[in-house]
């Protein structure tokens, strides 16, 4: 029975209303609905009544009943928080922490430097309250404080309704601190390792663990001592399992290197196995079991280019030929992800693993492309190019996403468009790498800087002042008004 995605921050009213076009719509006798009908319910009635259409709602969105469905709900409202949408303006101590700690939106460079001149100018900053003490690793301070008053540990208040631990693991200050010692008192006094909120309310926690590590798609940093804090919290029982880590690491890290750090602490400590912690015990299907997750970061490595990465997780027994569940793989085997994305190292791991290495003229051609191989391209003969030039005209993106330059030019050359929009333009992926050979490569081959991304509504300039790439911006700043 194949499960529909919930949407981000879901809101009760609207699945109501969802529910009650489902009733109507299949009373009209409309296919789509008595589609969803048959599917989802488990004994179809003639006449679908409302509850026998919240019923069929909360089924599609892998929840058993509408019971379950809206204790989902509750549990999101309970901890959704948006901490990139706190404004200024508020108590001095409230304000040196928004401006702190990482906020997965506003996150511009130099942001958290300006924390740090407020406590160069108000030293007491640091000893303000439980959660400055947390960000500035003040352990002796906190030793007192939560001496008198252990329940601190686990309260939440500040800028962002956190817990003190979210603040001391999401804190990027350059002042030195002791962090780890301070969190080891945190979890003395009960601060759950397993802390965490829900972004907007979307169902990957961003966990305390998920702050030790940082990374994501604006290239977050770590916590200055990331691997002991990391430890510490999963000693002391914080799940491995954790979705978001692993994607702001791998899938949505702006720039993908294929160091295994991470990855090998948290199998160290059961990545993969169990039951998902607390934080699956809330969200139920919601979140990815732990088995998938494994297949979803082989997939990320064949897709990004970590041969590493396969290694380890292929070690650890991850199914060569599994299948990630995210839809940027598109249903395909890591193998071909490799081959299609010219990771020729990870398709060799992979092959050596045992996968599935029988790919179509697709593949083959993709693979050729990506290696810039001309001969092996022409020798494939016209109809793999005709059929590539219809059904993935965003080879060209991939191959500019990749930084690889030499594919760009041949698949140009072939007739692939250098504008192809997919979700932004090659040399939108060529900037935001700051990749001047690939950028300049595009704009002789005729790439339009005026083209804006369909997300942001941005021209590839506004791209380079954004995430401060000021190599290409230095080339595109004479190209466009």
């Amino acid at each position: 029975m194949p499960v529909h995605q919930l949407p981000g921050n879901p809101s009760l009213e609207r699945l109501r209303k969802q529910a009650k076009s489902l009733r109507r719509d299949a009373r009209a006798g409309m296919p789509h609905a008595l589609g969803l009908v048959a599917e989802f319910h488990p004994r179809p009635p003639a006449s679908l009544t409302l509850s026998d259409a919240q019923l069929v709602t909360a089924r599609m969105y892998g929840f058993t009943s509408w019971p379950r469905l809206k204790q989902h709900l509750d549990t999101i409202r309970r901890y959704s928080r948006s901490p990139h949408q706190v404004g200024a303006g508020g108590e001095l101590a409230d304000e040196f922490l928004r401006l702190a700690c990482l906020t997965y939106g506003t996150d511009v460079p130099g942001r958290t430097r300006q924390a740090d001149l407020m406590l160069g100018t108000h030293p007491r900053l640091a000893a303000a309250n439980v959660f400055t003490m947390a960000a500035t690793g003040s352990y002796d301070a906190l030793g007192d404080l939560l001496t008198e008053e252990p329940d601190l540990a686990v309260r939440q208040g500040g800028p962002f309704a956190w817990e003190p631990l979210l603040y001391l693991s999401y804190a990027r200050l350059r002042a030195p601190g002791r962090w780890v010692e301070s969190a080891r008192l945190l979890l003395e006094c009960g601060a759950d390792p397993d802390s965490g909120y829900l972004w907007e309310g979307l169902t990957s926690p961003f966990t305390a663990l998920t702050g030790a590590f940082g990374g994501g798609e604006h290239d977050e940093p770590a916590h200055p001592q990331a691997l002991e804090l990391a430890r510490l919290l999963l000693r002391s029982g914080a799940d491995p399992n954790d979705s978001q880590t692993l994607y702001n690491r791998g899938l949505g890290d702006e720039v993908f290197t294929d160091d295994t750090t991470h990855l090998e602490l948290l199998l160290e400590h059961g990545l993969g196995g169990g039951d998902g912690g607390p934080w699956r015990a809330r969200l139920g299907p919601a979140l990815q079991s732990p088995r998938q997750l494994l297949r979803d970061e082989l997939s990320t490595a064949a897709l990004r280019g970590g041969p590493n990465r396969a290694r380890l997780l292929l070690a650890h027994g991850v199914e060569a030929d599994s299948i990630g569940a995210h839809p940027v793989y598109g249903g395909h085997t890591p193998y071909r992800l490799a081959l299609r994305h010219g990771h020729a190292e990870v398709a060799e791991v992979l092959a050596s693993a045992g996968a599935s290495t029988t790919p179509d003229t697709t593949d083959a051609f993709a693979a050729a492309c990506m290696r810039a191989d001309a001969d092996a391209v022409a020798a494939l003969g016209p109809e793999p190019l005709a059929r590539a030039l219809t059904t993935t005209p965003e080879l060209i993106n991939y191959a500019a996403e990749h930084r690889n330059a030499a594919a760009v030019r041949l698949l140009a050359e072939l007739g692939f468009d250098v504008n192809h929009l997919l979700h932004c333009t090659p040399l939108h992926e060529a900037v935001w790498n700051d990749d001047v050979e690939t950028a300049r490569t595009l704009i002789e081959l005729g790439a339009d800087p005026r083209i804006k991304d369909t997300e942001h509504d941005s021209s590839v300039l506004g791209w380079a002042r954004f995430g401060g790439k000021r190599q290409v911006e230095a080339i595109l700043r004479g190209l466009t008004p």
